[in-house]
This record gives structure tokens, sequence and C-alpha cells, in this order.
């Protein structure tokens, strides 16, 4: 039976890695009823690790999708990775999802990964609820971490329990339940009933004062966005806690508050109240405002006139294929609708490609596992098989009412490796398994080195290409050669210049062809764009002429430089040119512009761009200066360091040519104590060492 819409949670876990993302979700699967046995990480037995490679590693690498129950709601989860290398799962499962929840660990508090999907939410607009998680752990600081939540990711957090301790059971004051600042009273969880059991007390007496403090707080913040609250708190009348629920849920809503809870997902404590903070605060796919597109079908993408569906049944059908999960017996691809109804054996149409696309099965996700059903309604997360035309990002819609969905925006890939078949029938087996793998990952790329015949695949780390390897071997047995991963650099130029270029009198098929073009190139760091081109004022051109040649000038900047890399942080403006009365045409612009262009490039000059990472190294306090050493010898820059309970957390831009086996150089300065974590920053000048390796 469908689920009504204002009864249904789309919502994603996400965290930095080793926060307890899948341990959080393992312990929601138990206490709704969905599973009778509880999975553990370290053990590969979760639901939602279900890959070799996952239960081997003991974290997440590929989303995973799940549908369960919570008293009267029906969730649809998403597991996220935390590792960076796998952030393209967080970002393409936070483009569908209405809701999140964010998890932190209250020993670490806020990490690099956290501010890196706190930004992928903040960029879709997702209301998040906060769950700082392990304060049964040595260290643990709920308060600590959320002031962290508010310096470093700049928002507002609101707790709405607290913890009753922190820290393990041997401790003086261990960790030991929640207060509850909604109803004022204290939670437990049993051990003897796996935290099933909750055990609902009066505060003890040493935890009254704080509870009525923060108890205050959540009223005051509150009463900010609500009259009827703040007319009962002058009143110093009672305040309900419907009264308090409603108006935390509105402000989530809006993103202006973040409800913050507190537990331990190991010691199956705080599981049952974080799932009724997702009943409470996080949005239906009715409290979100219609999803927007553009008129599909428009000439130029500036013409297309803004549409909205809203979501509803009774309105035409689009979604979003947000995933596809490469398969020898057929691709599946998550489609999350949005509007209109998805029945199976019907036909839809993709309208960024132009082409329909048979729906012969429609199936509700289940981890590994899958239900298939009849039809998929507004707020279905749901896998569609049977599709030859699409791929992650594309709209689906009905034929007879167009509409172009934003797609997803994946970042560029920053390291390379070589692979070798061994024999002619392996390379046609590997270009078949790497096209796959590049249909289910969009940040995966593979192609053919034209110098060396090299077949070079890339990706967003070593441990994402390590992943691929791995996958190469062990699942599709191919018999490969790998070699060592190499950066993949960028081009810019070092100057600006002016730059002309001509056609002329040029015999094209028995007809004199003509043009000049002028154009300015100058290197452009504030380009959100790799390649910039426009037109500046005064160019008086033939319409047709200046689109001809601000196309060769698009294509060309997208394309190489002069050492074969791509170019990016450039920017080329048309300045002026002319046209000849009977010999100019759109042809002649063409080789004037690719002319200019080539010309401007060599006048110019080569910048090699390195991609810097962003580095964050949790050490011991004794073992600083070895890391600051080491990292100073990569070539680092130190951007600032700070303490953290009893470690200190170094943060550093450093190229990533010089971070390859970091971490097994880092583990061996501290005895295995420290830890760290990069990400992807920016494009850097590389060295003129770096540059003259290449020239």
């Amino acid at each position: 039976m469908p689920t009504a819409l204002t009864h249904l949670r789309n919502i994603g876990v996400v965290a930095h890695i080793d926060a307890g993302k899948t341990t959080v979700t393992e312990r929601m699967l138990f206490y709704c009823g969905y599973k009778h046995r509880m999975g553990e990480v370290d053990k590969g037995t979760t639901e939602t690790d279900f890959d070799p490679e996952e239960q081997q590693r003991g974290i997440t690498i590929y989303s995973a999708a799940i549908t369960f129950p919570w008293k009267d709601i029906t969730v649809n989860l998403i597991d996220t990775p935390g590792h960076v290398d796998f952030t393209a799962e967080v970002e393409r499962s936070l483009r569908v999802l209405d809701g999140a929840v964010v998890v932190f660990s209250a020993r670490e508090g806020v990490e690099a990964q956290s501010e890196t999907v706190w930004r992928q939410a903040d960029r879709y607009h997702v209301p998040r609820v906060a769950f700082i998680n392990k304060m049964d752990r040595e260290g643990a600081d709920f308060f600590g971490a959320l002031e962290e939540i508010e310096k470093r990711l700049g928002a507002k957090p609101l707790p709405v329990n607290l913890p009753l301790g922190s820290g393990p059971p041997h401790f003086q004051d261990p960790f030991r339940g929640i207060v509850d600042l909604v109803d004022m009273k204290l939670r437990c969880f049993p051990a003897e009933s796996a935290g099933k059991e909750i055990v609902v007390q009066d505060i003890p007496p040493e935890a009254v004062e704080d509870a009525q403090m923060w108890r205050g707080h959540l009223l005051d913040q509150l009463s900010l966005y609500s009259d009827e609250l703040t007319e009962q708190l002058l009143a110093e009348e009672p305040i309900p806690p419907d009264l308090i629920h409603r108006v935390l849920r509105d402000a989530t809503l809006h993103n202006m508050l973040v409800p913050v809870l507190c537990g331990s997902a190991l010691d199956k404590i705080g599981i049952q109240p974080l799932l009724d903070a997702v009943r409470n605060y996080l949005p239906s796919p009715l409290d979100m405002p219609p999803v927007e597109g553009l008129e599909a079908g428009a000439k130029k993408p500036c013409d297309a006139k803004k549409m909205f569906r809203k979501a509803d049944p009774k309105e035409p059908f689009c979604g979003l294929l947000f995933k596809i999960v490469a398969d020898k017996h057929g691709d599946m691809h998550y489609v999350r609708v949005y509007s209109g109804c998805l029945k199976a054996n019907s036909r839809v149409l993709n309208p960024g490609k132009d082409k329909k696309e048979n729906i012969p099965q429609v199936w509700r996700l289940k981890a590994d596992r899958r239900e298939q059903i009849a039809e998929a309604l507004p707020g279905d997360i749901v896998g569609v098989i049977g599709l030859r035309h699409s791929i992650t990002g594309d709209t689906l819609c009905d034929p007879k009412h167009p509409i172009l969905l934003e797609t997803i925006c994946f970042p560029e890939t920053v390291i390379s490796m070589a692979i070798e078949p061994e024999s002619s029938t392996e390379r046609k087996k590997l270009s078949r398994v790497l096209d796959m793998l590049k249909r289910q990952d969009p940040t995966f790329r593979a192609s053919e080195s034209p110098e060396t015949g090299q077949t070079l695949i890339s990706g967003m780390g070593e441990l994402h290409l390590e992943v691929i390897k791995h996958r190469l071997l062990r699942d599709y047995n191919l018999d490969v050669k790998v070699h060592n991963p190499r950066v993949s650099y960028r081009e810019s130029i070092a100057k600006r210049v002016e730059a002309a270029g001509a056609c002329h009198h040029r015999m094209i098929a028995g007809q004199p062809h003509t043009a000049e073009l002028s154009v300015r190139m100058e290197p452009a760091s504030d380009c959100a764009q790799p390649v910039v081109v426009n037109v500046a004022g005064g160019v008086d051109l033939p319409p047709e002429m200046l689109q001809a040649a601000l196309e060769v000038l698009q294509e060309r900047g997208e394309g190489s430089g002069s050492l074969g890399f791509p170019l990016m942080k450039l920017r080329v403006t048309i300045t002026g040119g002319h046209a000849h009365e009977t010999e100019s045409n759109e042809l002649a612009f063409r080789f004037a512009a690719a002319d200019a262009f080539e010309k401007g490039l060599r006048e110019a000059g080569i910048v090699l761009l390195e991609p810097i990472m962003r580095l964050e190294v949790t050490t011991p306090e004794d073992s600083v200066g070895e890391i600051v050493g080491d990292l100073q010898q990569r070539r680092a820059q130190i951007q600032r360091t700070h303490v953290r309970g009893d470690t200190t957390v170094i943060e550093a831009h450093a190229p990533l040519a010089n971070l390859f086996g970091y971490s097994n150089a880092m583990r061996g300065l501290t005895q295995g104590r420290a830890t760290c974590t990069m990400e992807p920053h920016s494009y850097g000048p590389a060295p003129p060492e770096v540059l003259d390796a290449f020239t």
C-alpha cells in the first residue's frame, strides 16, 4: 500500500570516516524491526556494507539504499561513505535526498570530511539533524563537539538531549543515558535488552541544574521563531512538548537550526530518540519546495523557461537518475521520483539526450536485495532495469510534458595509473569492464594514451584506484599489470597576451575564405569553470560568425595545452575582428579563431599546475615535531594547528605528488598512533624542476 507523502522521509546518513555511520544505520534497522540480529562493521555482517571489499576493509565504499518503517513513517535511507575518495557517492545522494543525519565522533569532533559533507548539504539546502556518537569513548566531549559544529561549520546547533556522564564504564562518571530536554526526563537503555527497552526516569539531582540551563537555552532559541512560544514563556506557562517539536521542525526545515542529539551506537544508546528526531524534524517530500527544472527543447539554455513540479501523483512524471550499479545481467538505475507516477512497462523521455526509454521493471531497493513493484510515487527512490541511453545525472520525464532537471556535478580526477592487459583477448575484456565501471562511477575515468598505447585509469585518490584494481582482479578475473599511480597535472598560461588570428583567401571547395579575429588570453584564478570564453563590448561581427568563433575557442580551451595536459584557469575574450563582404563565413571564422588561440597559447607561456590536497593529521603531542618536519620536506604549507583533547591536529596544504604512501610514513613516525585524512583542495603552480621533466 502506498505511503502517504507526509509519512515519508528520504534521508542520508553522512559523516567523516570512522564516526560510526554504518553502526548507526545497523542499530536503526534493528530497532525498527527490519532485521532481528544486529550486524557489526568489524565482523563484516552489516546490512548496507555488503560488498566484499567493504567487509574486508571495514569501511563504506558504495552508498546503499534501504527502506524501513519507524512508528507511523516510512524511511528511505541511504548509508554513504565517509572516505573522501568516494565523495561522489555522498554528492549524488545528497542531491536527491530531503534530509540528512550527520554523525560526529564525540572524541574527534568536526573533522575534514565532516566539513566536506556539510558544504555539500549546504549546496543542496538539505535540512540536517546532528548525532554526536561515541559518547562511551575515552576523551568524549559533547560540548566541545557542539562548539566545533558552530565555529567550523557556521551552523546553529541546538541540543535537544544531553549525555549523562561520558567515557567508558570504568570511568568515575561513565556515559549511561541521555537527558531529554523536551520532556525533562532521563532515558536509559539497559544492556541486557540490547538497548531495545527504554527506561524513563527522573533526572538525577546532580544533573538537574545543567538540564534546566540547557532547556532554558532551547526555549530561548526557539522563541526567536515562534510568537506563540514567546507569549507562553512571558506568561510563565508550561510549554507543551508538541509546540516545541513543531517550532523546532519549522526552524530545521528552513535550515535555521540543527537539532543535536547524542548517544553511542556501539553501546546501543540513543538510537530510538534519533529515529524520533528523523520523524519529528526532518522533511517529508511535501515539506520541500517544488523541484525546479528548465523547459526542454529550447534552442539556447538562456532561452529556456523555468518549470516546477510538485510532489503530487497527479502531476506529470519527472525523476532524476542519480546512480547506476553496473551488472553483466543488466544495469540497475537508481531513480528519485519527484512528481507523477513511474509505472512498470511504461515509456519515458530523457530530455537531455532527446531519447525515449522503456521501463520494463521497477524495483524497491533493500541494500543488496530488491522487490519488484508495479509503480513508484513522488518521494520514492527505486531501481529501474532496462535503460539504454541514460547516465548518472540525467532527467527522466513524461514524454508529453518534458522538463530538464539540474544535473549532478562531480569533482575532477586527481590521480592516474596505467594498466596493461597480458593478451589481446584480455584487452577486449578489459575495455568492456572499464566501460561498465565508468557507467557506475562518475569520478572514474579510463582512456588509452595515444603516445604509449597504455590504458590509463583515473580517480579521486590512492584508495579509490586500489579498490578499482581489486575489482578488476577479483570480480572480473582480469589478467592485468598495474603500474604506480601518477598525478593528473593541468596547464595554464603565464601572462596576459593579445593575439590575432586570420584566414586569408583560403580556397576550400573552390571558394575563397577570409576572416580576421583578435583575442585576449589571460590567467584567471577566479574562474568557476576551467575555461571561460566571452566577448568584449563593441565587437561588431555577424552573430553566426561570432558564435562559430566562440564555439572553436571553447573547444580549444577544453582541450590540452602545449604539454598535453588539460587547460584550466584560463579566460579568453574576443576583442575584435573583421568580416569580408563576400569571402567571410562561419568556417573562415573557425579557422581564424583556432589560429588566434594557438598563437596566444605559444606567446603566453606555460604554467604547469599540480593538484594540492588539504591534509588533516591528528597526532599525539610528542610526535608533532616529526610530523611537521616530514610535511615540510613534502613541500607542505602548514595552515594551522590546534589541540583537540590529548591530541594535536595539524592542517596543511600539500602537493599530491609528494603524498603517495604518506599514510604508511606517518604511522611509522608515530608508532601507529596518528591518523590523517586528505581531500582535493585546489590546483597550484608546480615548481620549475617538475615542469622541466615534461619539457
